[in-house]
């Protein structure tokens, strides 16, 4: 009776569950043991291939879309923005930033048009064209206004 009191109350002190954002690839790439520090490798353009030796394709969001500040927060510490000096000096040893589109439909399209896309989405749009690979937890509320969308 006390260990039931006991777990109830921290349960009841613990902070709510996290939204996610989910981390997807195309059907057709072979994920094996992602992890939130791959990811970060992926999105940094420090990791270029993936296990088959598909050349890995990283998307973003516009920087100023809820999703991708939150994303970034979550897997680099950062804001997009706060991010300029990592890409510029990238860019001085010939590696550019991920290719950027403006919607999480677009992304969706483009991961499922292009072998190695890899992009994030919120769960609300998730659909049989992607596969996750991974799932990041973030503390702010990414989810609140999130209405499916129906492929086109």
């Amino acid at each position: 009776m006390l260990v039931r009191l006991l777990i109830l109350l921290l349960l009841s002190a613990s902070p709510a569950i996290a939204d996610e954002i989910l981390v997807v690839t195309g059907l057709q790439v072979e994920v094996k043991d992602m992890s939130m520090k791959r990811v970060e490798n992926i999105f940094l353009k420090k990791t270029l291939v993936n296990q088959q030796g598909i050349r890995w394709i990283p998307l973003n969001l516009n920087p100023d879309h809820p999703l991708r500040q939150a994303f970034s927060q979550t897997l680099f510490k950062q804001r997009p923005e706060d991010m300029e000096a990592y890409w510029n000096d990238q860019y001085f040893q010939g590696i550019t930033p991920p290719y950027v589109v403006t919607s999480e439909e677009a992304m969706l399209r483009f991961i499922t048009s292009t072998l190695g896309a890899i992009g994030y989405i919120l769960p609300c749009h998730l659909d049989s064209r992607v596969q996750v690979v991974f799932k990041v937890k973030v503390q702010s509320p990414v989810e609140k206004n999130c209405t499916p969308k129906t492929p086109q």
